[in-house]
């Protein structure tokens, strides 16, 4: 083995070598794997099960006319496939995971176990309401932190991911409005800047978006905001730090503006990460603002959930965000799930859930605040910006940082594909990326620059690990930029070679069909 700056690294291959191929197509412990439907017998199965006792059927003509055909597999056999299909995957168990603005970080073990307690795990969300009052405790807790970490007026904590959280800050907006008698504000002006979701909420939401253009160096034009504004204008939604990872440094101008007009301050904060401990959102003159508590609060993040998006609301919409909410009384905790004539929610928009929202995603992310604390809670923020600002000075000679001359990033560094040769773009420095054992970063997003790359190293990597990272990158960005040949059909080294992407978007292949009978029906 031999030792570089990217840290250890086997010794190259000799020049002019080719192994044999393997009989199985295995290559040592990267074991090839088929699909579950060739490996198994529809006729057979691995569990002996005593044929059922002949009774009428009561499913009419919706009984089954035909074998279900599942494959059957010994347990062994079971066992082996999922394994070596999980050997396929990369996680952040594995290593640095650089999905930017998704802060793909380390999610501490303790609060898994607190997740996973009786009481917790295995709540009902029917049960009586004495006989959860520890469940509802946690969630009046984390109510509590996250109102004052933000320095807003109230939580609705319901939601289960950030666009949902949108939709709801949305709603709320909208409920506000038509309170005042101003349904007539029909626009939501949205920076170029911003999360993808958050056009397509305020669409959904019923509302005409436009665009609001970015300026030179990544952020909200102000001034062509300004000068938008008007008696038609809903609200901004606006995301801080933005996609470029900026912190909009105007946010409380912005947000002064909107107000002065009638308008609603959204904030996308699936970049809380970024500013947590550091900046509280309400002092920015924000209204609404959803937090990721699969981002920043440690929560299993990606693979279609389980997800989860508080809102945190200003005290003008307040009245309005939804049902439910825990109250703390004197008898205990209760359940508030009906408008009431007290002085809040009194005039909520509804619900935008069956029940409370993520029992789980509460107790690991309660379990997270209170273990780190203010400090460490702040200290999260800080090395996360040092962290992305390595990467961007490490990279900055070796890539374009199209908005590094202006400055620090904050928890994201972008770079752009501009300098490398022609012919080669982001995608061919991705998956060599993959051959160096990494998934790539953010590929062509934020759309405001040309072949983005978009990293986020988060606050739980080492330097060692960074540096490791660094050197990989660097490495396949020079070849890049030296014409490699060999990267246009990277990756080499993965399970897969280089999929056509685009016939695989436009022509799924999402039902297993058996080989030798599609040849027989030819």
């Amino acid at each position: 083995m031999s030792i570089n700056a990217s840290g250890w690294r086997p010794e190259a291959p000799q020049q002019g070598t080719k192994a044999a191929p393997t009989f199985t197509g295995n290559k040592a412990l990267m074991l090839e794997e088929a699909l579950i439907f060739e490996i198994g017998d529809t006729t057979t199965t691995g569990v002996e099960v005593a044929a059922p006792a002949r009774v009428a059927s009561r499913l009419g003509d919706l009984a089954r006319n035909n074998t279900i055909g599942l494959p059957g597999l010994s347990e062994p056999e079971t066992v082996r496939h999922y394994t070596r299909l999980s050997r396929q995957n990369y996680a952040i168990d594995l290593g640095l995971f650089p999905l930017g603005s998704c802060t793909m970080k380390h999610n501490p073990r303790l609060n898994e176990k607190m997740a996973r307690l009786p009481g917790f795990a295995d709540v009902h969300p029917l049960a009586p309401v004495d006989t959860v009052q520890g469940a509802l405790e946690v969630i009046h807790q984390l109510a509590h932190w996250l109102v004052t970490l933000t320095a807003m007026d109230s939580v609705a904590m319901s939601p289960k991911a950030g666009a949902h959280g949108e939709l709801c800050g949305i709603l709320a907006i909208k409920a506000a409005l038509e309170a005042r008698g101003q349904g007539h504000r029909t626009v939501i002006l949205v920076p170029e800047s911003a999360h993808g979701t958050n056009p397509a909420t305020a669409a959904f939401a019923g509302y005409t978006v436009e665009d609001i253009p970015a300026t030179a160096d990544g952020r909200v034009d102000t001034a062509a905001l300004k000068a938008r504004l008007g008696p038609d204008v809903a609200g901004v939604m606006i995301t801080n730090p933005n996609t470029c990872g900026l912190f909009e440094r105007d946010m409380r101008d912005i947000s002064d503006a909107v107000h002065a007009v009638g308008g609603f301050v959204y904030c996308d904060g699936a970049n809380f990460n970024a500013i947590v401990g550091r900046v509280r959102p309400g002092d920015l003159g924000i209204d609404a603002m959803h937090i990721n508590l699969h981002k920043t609060f440690s929560t299993p993040h990606g693979g279609g959930g389980p997800g989860s998006g508080p809102v945190v609301f200003s005290k003008a919409l307040s009245p309005f965000a939804p049902l439910p909410f825990v109250e703390k009384t004197a008898e205990g905790f209760r359940l508030i799930e009906e408008e009431t004539a007290e002085d809040h929610h009194t005039q909520t928009f509804g619900r935008m859930v069956a029940f409370n929202g993520q029992m789980g995603m509460f107790t690991r992310a309660l379990t997270y605040i209170l273990s780190h604390g203010a400090d460490g809670l702040r200290q999260v923020a800080e090395d996360a910006v040092l962290n992305a600002n390595y990467i961007l000075r490490s990279l900055d000679k070796t890539l374009v940082a199209p908005f590094g001359p202006s400055g620090p990033c904050m928890h994201e560094a972008l770079f752009s594909d501009d300098n490398l040769a022609e012919g080669f773009s982001t995608i061919d420095v991705a998956k060599g990326l993959i051959d160096e054992g990494y998934h790539p970063m953010t590929m062509y997003f934020p759309l405001v620059v040309h072949g983005a790359m978009l990293i986020e190293p988060t606050e739980t990597e080492s330097k060692a690990a960074l540096d490791q990272f660094i050197g990989a990158l660097r490495s396949v960005a020079e070849r890049a930029k030296a014409g490699d040949v060999a990267l246009k059909s990277a990756p080499h080294f993965a399970p897969r070679s280089r999929l056509d992407e685009t016939m695989a978007a436009r022509k799924p292949m999402l039902v297993w069909k058996d080989p030798l009978l599609a040849e027989a029906a030819e």
